[in-house]
């Protein structure tokens, strides 16, 4: 087919235009259309195209240098030295320990040394691209499980240097100065040379980012014209990977540590939102590059040893990170969704896999299979993911409540809190701030774990058992806060504490006005909606964003408060009777909070000169 520039791109936006949408619409995710789509157009299919593929692929790859980008604007230096544990030690144990395992097998395979090893270090590695994009559209990146897949990604990028240094140590002739399709390769440079200019690009980053960076974005930004500013921020991550290609480093890299670096800029949101379209293109041209890349005439001449190939080292993967999770303590279903994640081979195998064949530790015939093996784990990795979100993490999930109670030692704190997520964490800081102990019990073995990390006391439970709110001290505590996101679960404890504790004060969350007036129902008092809070505060700020004084935006929302409540003690007598009596109250409660509001406004002048606004004279003060 023409190698036209403007043929090639419309032969694959048509193919993701067709295929993503039907790939989602089957439930099997974005990644895997791309992928599909790319081996129907590729060569070995209908042929649109061809040899230009991997010319396509080398562009493609700007997408992962694009996304680590991206993820290190994500992350703060903070939070990154937070997660030292899991990048050097989960990520190094693994890398090791599959790199091991592959290059005995290969070595009992009849591989040379050598090769062997390559081998092994090849397949160590697994697709940032595609783990990345498939947890994040499954919502499965910010669990235990997605943060620790993270973790190791990030090192395997890292490891993929060392590796470039290594693989000509292991040729049979001498290596030659080769570089690879990212830049990163051998050169005839001294090593402490080429030490020195690792260190000063990788300075130079840390640097420019720091004090070149911001002004140069500062100054943009001041022109408001939006498209210099993308121009900008395209020119940064084109410029850190020309860097990297010269020193030998690579690409993704050098671009996640300039991301990192600028984390903390107050330009980061809109350099995220600036990218992100970018990003999604070039990924997705990326997939439907993989895909296309597979070479199916190798598999239909050695279908057998492929298929055995492909499963032998998802096989392997899924047994080496299901024990390196294991061993760093993850919970259950974090360890099935680490294991099936990276249970596949990574972009940089195609990198590393041309790099040793043209170093001479490879043989063409020996570095075929390993690509084929390679591209192809990558095409199942979606429908691994499928598997263990619907038929693993379920079942395991469900087995965690096999795990059994932790024993809570006596003691006399005044304060019980049953849920510690997003409300209840709060609670309990401010608790502990004001001086007063509490005894916190959570059901959630992750968000438990999570926050032992971080330093705070909390115990492993289900809180509707009745034995473990005696255990927790509930006949001598003062206050039980009810904070747990499950509304019937909430409901259940709240029935046994009125039965059993009946001196035992409650302070309940409560999900919405029904939630609320089944908990009021139960005779406790004090139950408080979780979002109306933050609700009137942002309401507040909006009435004084519009332009009235800040006491009368605050008059304004307390007597709105006051309405509510009367509203809702007489609504809360008519809930469970007659629906269209109920409605028909529900009504009038609007019509009178409007009226109310109303005519409070005909007695404020609205005016935006600050006056009698504390947080306008505060500076003056």
């Amino acid at each position: 087919m023409s190698g036209d520039l403007f043929t090639q791109a419309f032969v694959y936006l048509t193919a993701a235009l067709i295929a993503v949408p039907i790939a989602n619409r089957l439930g099997l995710g974005s990644v895997l259309g791309y992928l599909f789509a790319g081996v129907v157009i590729g060569p070995f299919a209908l042929g649109l195209v061809g040899r230009e593929g991997q010319e396509v692929m080398h562009f493609a790859e700007f997408g992962v240098v694009m996304m680590l980008f991206l993820i290190g604007l994500e992350l703060r230096p903070s939070l990154l030295w937070e997660m030292r544990r899991t990048i050097l030690g989960l990520g190094g144990l693994q890398v090791v320990g599959t790199a091991v395992a592959v290059a005995l097998i290969a070595w009992a395979l009849g591989l040379a040394p050598g090769a062997a090893v390559t081998t092994g270090m090849i397949l160590s590695l697994s697709s940032t691209a595609i783990v990345l994009q498939s947890l994040t559209e499954k919502n499965l990146l910010r669990t235990a499980g997605g943060q620790a897949s993270f973790s190791v990604l990030l090192f395997q990028d890292i490891a993929v240097i060392p590796m470039i240094a290594v693989i000509p140590l292991l040729a049979a002739r001498a290596p030659e100065a080769v570089a690879d399709a990212h830049g990163a390769g051998a050169t005839d440079r001294p090593a402490w040379l080429q030490a020195l200019l690792v260190l000063a690009a990788i300075g130079g980053i840390i640097v420019a980012g720091r004090f070149l960076v911001r002004p140069m974005f500062r100054y943009l930004a001041a022109t408001r014209q939006r498209e210099v500013f993308t121009a900008a921020a395209l020119f940064l991550v084109i410029a850190i990977t020309l860097l990297m290609q010269r020193v030998g480093l690579s690409a993704a890299l050098g671009t996640f540590l300039a991301g990192l670096v600028l984390a903390e800029s107050e330009y980061r949101h809109e350099l995220e939102g600036d990218l992100e379209p970018f990003k999604g293109l070039l990924l997705g041209l990326f997939f439907i590059s993989v895909g296309a890349s597979i070479d199916f005439a190798l598999l239909m001449d050695q279908p057998l040893l492929i298929a055995a190939l492909v499963l032998g080292l998802v096989l392997v993967k899924l047994g080496v990170l299901y024990v390196v999770a294991r061993v760093f303590g993850l919970v259950r279903p974090a360890r099935w969704l680490f294991a099936f994640a990276l249970a596949q081979g990574g972009e940089f195998a195609f990198v590393l896999a041309s790099f040793a064949q043209q170093s001479g530790v490879l043989t063409r015939e020996q570095a075929g299979p390993i690509v084929a093996v390679v591209a192809l784990s990558m095409l199942a990795t979606p429908l691994l993911l499928i598997v263990v979100e619907r038929f693993v993490l379920p079942r395991v999930t469900d087995a965690k409540a096999e795990r059994p109670d932790d024993e809570i030692p006596q003691h006399d704190n005044p304060v019980v809190i049953a849920g510690f997520g997003r409300f209840g964490q709060i609670v309990g800081r401010l608790l502990r701030a004001a001086g007063y102990e509490t005894t916190v019990l959570d059901h959630d073995a992750e968000t438990v774990e999570g926050v032992q990390r971080a330093g705070l006391k909390v115990y492993y439970g289900d809180a509707s058992r009745l034995e473990l709110l005696h255990a927790a001290g509930c006949a001598r505590a003062k206050v039980l806060v009810l904070a747990i996101d499950d509304r019937e679960k909430s409901l259940q404890i709240a029935r046994a504490v009125r039965t059993h504790f009946p001196n035992l004060h409650v302070v309940a969350r409560a999900w919405d006005r029904l939630h609320y007036y089944e908990l009021r129902k139960l005779g406790i008092t004090h139950v408080f909606r979780e979002t109306f809070g933050s609700a009137m505060e942002a309401g507040t700020a909006t009435l004084q964003a519009l332009g009235l004084r800040a006491h009368q935006a605050h008059r304004a929302a307390q007597a709105y408060r006051a309405q509510d409540a009367r509203a809702l003690h007489e609504l809360e007598e008519l809930w469970g009777g007659d629906e269209d009596v109920y409605f028909a109250a529900v009504r009038r409660a609007n019509e009178e909070a409007e009226r109310l509001l109303k005519a409070s406004a005909k007695q404020r002048e609205v005016v935006s000169d600050g006056a009698f606004d504390n947080e306008v004279l505060r500076p003056d003060a």
